[in-house]
């Protein structure tokens, strides 16, 4: 849910992943490794399989995990499989459907909608109690946003969102870092926030003052939006709600933006951009955490995206874990003593690729406090807001998501293309 910071998919692909609310290259790149095996071994540990699409980073962070969790006991293997991110969906769906694939898996928690409508996976509620897992240890958000008609259908791992970066040694520069070395962001309203945009591009005018992730630029669009109270669909999922003032005026601040050239609308890799010292200020995934704030030589901070817009709501997904219908009882049941695994051990582990854990034991330890800037982390958690909860919301994003491209590269005026959103959401919600 994410960054390789060195290659950018092309945006057929890129609005394939947005959906998956890890929309970054920080998933791509992935390579298959362990072939799945599919029996268990006579008077063996019962070998399960596990589908996910972490690269990178993030993938060595699994592969501790999973090692960790087969040297911890003698009843459950874990082999994994691990599938590139563009085309991990398809397959997983496919699997599903099929009833051939993975005994545990992976998905997002905006990916997990049609999947329970279809009955395809399983609620986790009995296998949890079964093996001794506590499910109040999970963020009461996380399991509201895998609960349906009462019975939760997933073990969250994590919320994911962004977090505002600033490089202090730009700020400095800048005249725009306080002697604690947080940032001055003087008024926190859309002119005010442009205001310290300015300050910045005329002391430092060789960077962007704020790189912005126009290739994902559903993500910025939904962090201000959220802010400032907006829904992509009404109460009941039955109509678009995203045609309004709130929408407009967080697209004519980001086109403002690009106008004075705060921003760059054609960088194509702004996460590059800040990381290499480009660009002072960065809106960016907590997943980044590990490569931004880990080497001190960077010198950069982190704190909640400032409020720009009258809140601290803003987009938020979640990585889960799934366990498909067709896997047998006994397989089901050692799919669960290895999520609990992954959320209460592994949670320590993948706490340090910059993901929130969601098992609050975790997030309560002193091994996680002494991550940096963890405290802002779990204070930004606290107002994450998760994607509707609708089947239909893969192609909802990737509508919004095509739109907002449209408008960002003025093949469209806002009010066109808020329009033109507005109609394609009606009509995906009514077919």
């Amino acid at each position: 849910m994410k960054k390789k910071l060195t290659s950018m998919l092309t945006a057929s692909i890129a609005l394939a992943l947005v959906v998956s609310g890890c929309s970054s290259p920080k998933e791509s790149g992935a390579k298959t490794v362990d072939s799945p095996a599919a029996e268990t071994k006579a008077n063996g540990p019962v070998e399960i399989t596990f589908w996910n699409m972490f690269g990178g980073g993030e993938g060595d962070f699994v592969d501790q995990i999973i090692k960790g969790f087969n040297e911890s006991q003698k009843e459950v293997t874990v082999k994994q499989l691990r599938l590139e991110s563009n085309e991990y969906y398809a397959k997983l769906g496919t699997a599903l459907s099929s009833s051939k694939g993975p005994d545990v898996a992976v998905a997002h928690v905006d990916r997990i909608s049609p999947f329970v409508k279809a009955k395809q996976i399983v609620p986790v509620d009995q296998l949890a109690t079964k093996v001794g897992f506590d499910l109040k240890q999970i963020a009461d958000s996380n399991m509201k946003s895998v609960t349906y008609d009462g019975k939760p259908y997933a073990i969250p791992l994590d919320t994911h969102f962004h977090m505002f970066y600033y490089n202090k040694d730009l700020l400095k520069k800048a005249d725009l870092l306080n002697d604690d070395g947080t940032p001055k962001l003087g008024d926190l309203s859309p002119e005010g926030f442009k205001k310290t945009l300015a300050q910045i591009q005329a002391k430092v005018p060789d960077v962007q003052a704020l790189a912005v992730n126009t290739p994902y630029f559903q993500e910025p669009f939904l962090n201000l939006y959220y802010e400032a109270g907006g829904d992509l669909l009404n109460a009941d999922l039955t109509k678009a709600a995203i045609n309004n003032d709130k929408a407009l005026s967080v697209l004519k601040f980001y086109l403002d933006l690009y106008k004075n050239k705060y921003s760059d609308v054609n960088d194509k890799n702004p996460w590059d951009s800040f990381h290499n010292g480009k660009a002072a200020l960065w809106f960016g995934g907590v997943w980044e955490a590990g490569l931004l704030l880990g080497d001190k030589s960077q010198n950069i901070g982190a704190m909640p995206l400032p409020a720009i817009f009258g809140s601290q709501t803003h987009w938020g997904s979640s990585h889960l874990l799934v366990v498909p219908s067709y896997v047998t009882p006994e397989k089901q049941e050692a799919a669960a003593k290895f999520m609990k695994y992954f959320s209460a051990v592994g949670g320590k582990t993948w706490a340090q690729a910059g993901h929130v854990p969601a098992n609050s034991a975790v997030t309560s330890s002193d091994e996680y406090k002494k991550l940096p800037y963890r405290s802002f982390f779990l204070e930004a958690q606290k107002t994450v807001k998760f994607a509707p909860k609708t089947d239909k919301y893969t192609t909802i994003i990737t509508t919004v998501s095509e739109v907002l491209q449209n408008i960002v590269f003025g093949k469209q005026t806002p009010e066109e293309g808020l329009k033109n959103m507005e109609k394609q959401i009606n009509d995906i919600l009514a077919n």
